[in-house]
């Protein structure tokens, strides 16, 4: 990943559903950050942006991210508001999908323990 930094960190709503608390500045990644993760997987504790990668990333399809698509189309709305995020003028989500992707967002874990059904059908593309 190109220019990868930490932006959030997982936390537990009143259902124990997984959500994003953005933190107030990026904060570089570095094996320091990462270690703190231990002893779980770093994907599962943070939440990290780096550079949209394009045709080298699976989920770009030659002009946009199918992910981000995906997202908006199967996921719910999980806030009313935009959510206080770091990197919305340079998110290719936003970019393309606009506000409901950010309504989306904070429920996006990159390794999430148990994701539903819906979820995976989401991230992975998966019918």
């Amino acid at each position: 990943m190109a220019n990868p930094r930490l932006i959030g960190v997982v936390t537990f709503d009143d259902n124990d559903a997984p959500r994003i608390g953005y933190l107030n500045e990026p904060v570089p990644l570095t094996d320091e950050i990462i270690a703190l993760a231990e002893p779980a997987e770093p994907r599962e504790v943070f939440r990290i942006a780096a550079n949209c990668e394009e045709l080298k990333c699976s989920h770009f399809n030659g002009t946009k991210c199918e992910l981000a698509t995906r997202i908006v189309q199967i996921l719910p709305a999980v806030t009313d508001g935009l959510p206080a995020c770091l990197i919305r003028a340079t998110c290719r989500w936003y970019v393309q999908e606009g506000k409901p992707a950010c309504l989306r967002c904070p429920q996006v874990v990159t390794q999430p323990l148990q994701p539903s059904e819906d979820y995976a059908r989401a991230a992975l593309g998966q019918a």
